[in-house]
C-alpha cells in the first residue's frame, strides 16, 4: 500500500482523522501494512510498547498466555503502543486468530506527532511523553487510569499466613509487616481475609480468644480479582460490594493485595469512599449529606478523562448504594419483608448509564405468595420511605411517577408477566412508552430470580414477533437527531432553551432506542446500550461496523454532556442537558454532526427493515 493510500486511509479513521494533513502524511510516509496468517503473532509481548497496530481486515486477539485470557479485536480497532496499558509482570501479546492485515506506526513517530498535536495524545493516551519508551513499572497516565492493570497497583509481595494459625499470629504479622489485612492461604490456594475492622469486631468486640484459628474469624472466599483486570473494574467492585480490600490473583495463584486506599492514590476513585460513606449513615440525613459530593464526583471522573461508558458504570454503583442503604434503613424502620421482593432499576439507572442530572425510575417485583391485604401495607410504606429517600437526595421523583411507590409499579411477579404480555400483545402507544421504560430493568436489591425469570419470559415474547417490533421501531423513531435539511445541527428556535440541542433526548436517547429494538428482537438479555451493541452485532442483528459507528456516537454524544455538566456545576448551576454549539470547538461540532448522521442513517436503516418490504 502507498503512503498517499494510507493517508487517504487515515481521514476515515476517529483518530487519525482528528489530525491535520501534514501530520497525516508524515506518520503516513513511515507506515508500514503486514499480512499475517491464522496463530501468527502480530506483536509480541517486548513489541507492544513499541507499536502501534491497526486493523485493517481479519481478527486478532490480545492474549494473556499465563492467564488463560483473550480479548478478540475487530477491524477498525487500535493496540498496542498509545492503545494499551503495558505491564511487565502482565505478557499480554496479539495473535492473528485468522488471515490478517494490520497497519503498524512505530512509538517514536507517534510521540514526535504527539508533541505537534496534543489531540493525538489524548487520544492515546497510554502513549509515552517522549520517544523513550514509559518504564514497565511506571503508573499509567492519570488520563487512562481506569484501563490500567490492577497488577500496576501491586507494591509488594502479599501478606499471607496459613489457616490454621492463631488469631494472635495473624494480628502479630500484619502489625509486623504494617498492613491492614492479611490473606489466609491452604497450601497455594487463598482460603480468606482478615482485616483490621475483623479484629476489632469479631475479636476484640465479641470476646473472641485470640488463640483460635484465624480461620473462624475470615471471610472465607472472599471477591478477588485477576491482576490482569482493570484498576476501573476493581472500584466498582468495591463501590458496588462496600469493600476495601481486594485479593489479586495470578490464575489461583495470591498474586498481592489492593486496598481501598491503594486507588484513592489513582485520580477519580473516589466512589469508593462515597460508596462506603453511604452505607455507613445511620439515617436520611447523613445520605442527603452524602449526596452533596455526587457532582463533585462527576467533576473529578470529567477531569481525569474518564470514558463515558466508565463513568455512567461509576455514577450508577452511587445511586445503587444510596437505594440500598435506604432499603436497610426502611427495613430497620418497618421490619424485614413480609414476602420476598426485588427492588429493581429501570431506565437509565438499569443501564448503568447516569449522570449527576437523573431522576429515578424504578418498581418492585414481589413473590407470588404476595396477599395485598396482609402485605400491601407494608410495601406501601417500604417503597415510599426509598422512593422519597432518594428524592431527598437529589433523585427526583419521576414525574411520570414510574416508581415502586406508585400501587401499579408495586406487584407480583405473576402480575407483571401479565403486564409484559399485554403490552407485547396489544402494542398501543401507551403499551409502547411503558415497554421502553420497563424494558431496561437491572436488580439492586433483594431476590434477584423473581426479575430474572421475569426477563427471560418477556425476551421469548419479543424474539422475532414482528408486529410488536414494527410498532417499537415507529415509537423509536419519534426521536431524531437535530439535523436539518442540509445536514446541519438545527438547534432549538424557541422556549426556554433556545439555540440549545438537547443531547439528552436528541441525541443519546436515539441510540439507546435502537439499541433496545435490535436486543428486543434477538431475544438478547443485555441491558446497558454499549453491551446491547456489542451483543447485536455479536448475533447478527446488526452490522458489527454499525454497532461500532452507533457505539463511538454514544461514547462521543455522552462525552460532550458529561462535559457540559461539569461545567455548570463548576459556575455553580444546576446541571442539564441543553447545550450551546458555541460551547464547542470546530472539531467537535463536525463530529457531533458526523454522529448525528450516524444515527440517522441507522434509524432509515432499521425503519427499511420493518417497513421496506424485508419485516
Amino acid at each position: 500500500m502507498q503512503a498517499s493510500e494510507i493517508q487517504a486511509l487515515m481521514t476515515t479513521h476517529r483518530v487519525f482523522g482528528a489530525l491535520p494533513d501534514g501530520t497525516r502524511q508524515a506518520l503516513a510516509s513511515q507506515a508500514q501494512v503486514q499480512a499475517f496468517q491464522a496463530d501468527d503473532i502480530v506483536l509480541a509481548e517486548s513489541e507492544l510498547p513499541e507499536r502501534l497496530g491497526w486493523l485493517l481486515a481479519g481478527s486478532v486477539a490480545l492474549t494473556d498466555p499465563e492467564a488463560g485470557w483473550r480479548w478478540p479485536l475487530q477491524p477498525g480497532e487500535l493496540f498496542g503502543a498509545g492503545a494499551h496499558p503495558t505491564d511487565a509482570g502482565h505478557p499480554l501479546h496479539a495473535v492473528a486468530v485468522a488471515p490478517s492485515q494490520v497497519l503498524f506506526i512505530d512509538s517514536a513517530a507517534l510521540v514526535q506527532a504527539a508533541q505537534a498535536q496534543p489531540v493525538l495524545a489524548m487520544l492515546l493516551p497510554t502513549l509515552p511523553r517522549s520517544a523513550n519508551a514509559a518504564a514497565p513499572n511506571a503508573p499509567a497516565p492519570s488520563g487512562n487510569v481506569m484501563t490500567a492493570p490492577i497488577s500496576s497497583l501491586i507494591r509488594r509481595a502479599p501478606v499471607q499466613i496459613d489457616r490454621a494459625d492463631s488469631i494472635l499470629d495473624a494480628a502479630r504479622r500484619m502489625a509486623d509487616e504494617r498492613v491492614s489485612s492479611i490473606l489466609l492461604t491452604q497450601g497455594d490456594q487463598l482460603f480468606g481475609l482478615v482485616t483490621d475492622r475483623d479484629l476489632r469486631t469479631r475479636v476484640l468486640a465479641a470476646g473472641v480468644d485470640p488463640a483460635r484459628p484465624v480461620a473462624d474469624i475470615a471471610t472465607l472466599a472472599p471477591l478477588t480479582l485477576q491482576k490482569h483486570q482493570s484498576i476501573f473494574e476493581a472500584m466498582v467492585l468495591m463501590a458496588r460490594q462496600n469493600i476495601h480490600h481486594v485479593p489479586v490473583l495470578d490464575g489461583t495463584r495470591v498474586a498481592g493485595m489492593v486496598t481501598a486506599t491503594d486507588l484513592n492514590q489513582q485520580q477519580s476513585t473516589s466512589a469508593v469512599y462515597l460508596t462506603g460513606d453511604i452505607y455507613r449513615q445511620p439515617d436520611l440525613a447523613g445520605l442527603v449529606a452524602c449526596s452533596l459530593r455526587v457532582k463533585d464526583l462527576q467533576s473529578s471522573l470529567a477531569k481525569a478523562e474518564t470514558s463515558a461508558y466508565s463513568t455512567g458504570i461509576i455514577m450508577t454503583s452511587v445511586t445503587d448504594a444510596f437505594t440500598v442503604r435506604l432499603i436497610q434503613l426502611a427495613e430497620q424502620q418497618l421490619g424485614p419483608a413480609p414476602v420476598d421482593y426485588c427492588w429493581v432499576a429501570a431506565g437509565s439507572q438499569a443501564r448503568m448509564e447516569q449522570t449527576a442530572r437523573s431522576d429515578q425510575d424504578n418498581c418492585l417485583v414481589l413473590s407470588d405468595d404476595y396477599r395485598p391485604a396482609q402485605h400491601g401495607e407494608y410495601f406501601r410504606a417500604f417503597s415510599k420511605f426509598v422512593c422519597d429517600g432518594l428524592d431527598a437526595c437529589g433523585y427526583v421523583h419521576c414525574p411520570g411517577e414510574m416508581m415502586a411507590m406508585t400501587d401499579q409499579w408495586r406487584q407480583p411477579r405473576s402480575r407483571w408477566n401479565a403486564y409484559f404480555a399485554e403490552w407485547t400483545d396489544q402494542p398501543e402507544p401507551m403499551a409502547l412508552m411503558l415497554t421502553c421504560v420497563f424494558f431496561d430493568l437491572r436488580a439492586v436489591h433483594g431476590h434477584a430470580e423473581l426479575l430474572h425469570g421475569l426477563r427471560r419470559d418477556m425476551l421469548q415474547r419479543t424474539k422475532g414477533n414482528s408486529l410488536f417490533l414494527a410498532h417499537m421501531v415507529v415509537n423509536a423513531l419519534k426521536h431524531r437527531p437535530p439535523l436539518g435539511l442540509f445536514g446541519q445541527i438545527a438547534v432549538t428556535r424557541g422556549g426556554e432553551h433556545r439555540g440549545t440541542i438537547d443531547l439528552k433526548h436528541n441525541g443519546i436517547v436515539p441510540i439507546v432506542d435502537l439499541a433496545r429494538n435490535y436486543a428486543l428482537a434477538g431475544g438478547l438479555d443485555a441491558v446497558n446500550t454499549q453491551d446491547r451493541l456489542a451483543a447485536s452485532a455479536q448475533s447478527g442483528e446488526v452490522s458489527a461496523q454499525a454497532a461500532r459507528d452507533l457505539g463511538d456516537a454514544l461514547e462521543f454524544i455522552s462525552a460532550l454532556r458529561i462535559a457540559h455538566q461539569t461545567r455548570q456545576i463548576a459556575a455553580g448551576q444546576a446541571p442539564d442537558n441543553f447545550l450551546r454549539l458555541d460551547e464547542l470547538s470546530s472539531f467537535e461540532r463536525g463530529t457531533l454532526k458526523d454522529a448525528f448522521g450516524v444515527v440517522q442513517q441507522m434509524q432509515a436503516v432499521l425503519g427499511q427493515r420493518y417497513y421496506g418490504g424485508r419485516g
